[in-house]
């Protein structure tokens, strides 16, 4: 008949929406540390992607020789190029382009062959025109080449 009003029990009434604050503060928590501690996913997925795309790069291909003429200075001692270069490609912009010129004799032997760098940049679908003072005029060249051998590409 009397009953103890300490021993009652509740049977029924739990707070589910503490228990869901409760869980979602322990997540939002978990993905706080995860953004801050590695950074976000998608960042790392576009520089393995850039990484990627550059790689594929060929600056021999892409870069081409428009014009290309050999003088000698005012001294006539030292050759003088003049160079016009189109990047034909799309996507990649090309530094540090690498160049090799060939000075040949009539026995068809190279007399002198210099490799350079041209440290411009060549943005897409870019041409540009280059002045290169390169070696003495060999004796005995009978025709001469220019030529590009390769450039550090990256991705616009």
């Amino acid at each position: 008949m009397f009953e103890d009003p300490l021993a009652k029990s509740k049977t029924g009434s739990h707070n589910y929406w503490m228990d869901a604050l409760i869980v979602a503060g322990v997540i939002a928590l978990l993905l706080g540390y995860r953004v801050f501690t590695k950074g976000p996913a998608k960042e790392t997925v576009k520089t393995t992607a850039a990484a990627a795309d550059v790689s594929t790069a060929d600056a021999v291909k892409d870069l081409k020789i428009e014009r290309a003429t050999m003088q000698k200075d005012s001294m006539g001692a030292t050759t003088v190029w003049s160079v016009t270069v189109m990047n034909k490609s799309g996507k990649f912009t090309y530094t540090t382009i690498g160049y090799q010129t060939d000075y040949i004799g009539a026995d068809n032997h190279i007399l002198v062959e210099n490799k350079g760098t041209i440290s411009k940049t060549l943005g897409p679908n870019a041409e540009d025109k280059f002045e290169i003072r390169d070696v003495a005029y060999p004796v005995g060249t009978a025709w001469y080449n220019f030529k590009i051998t390769g450039a550090q590409a990256k991705v616009e």
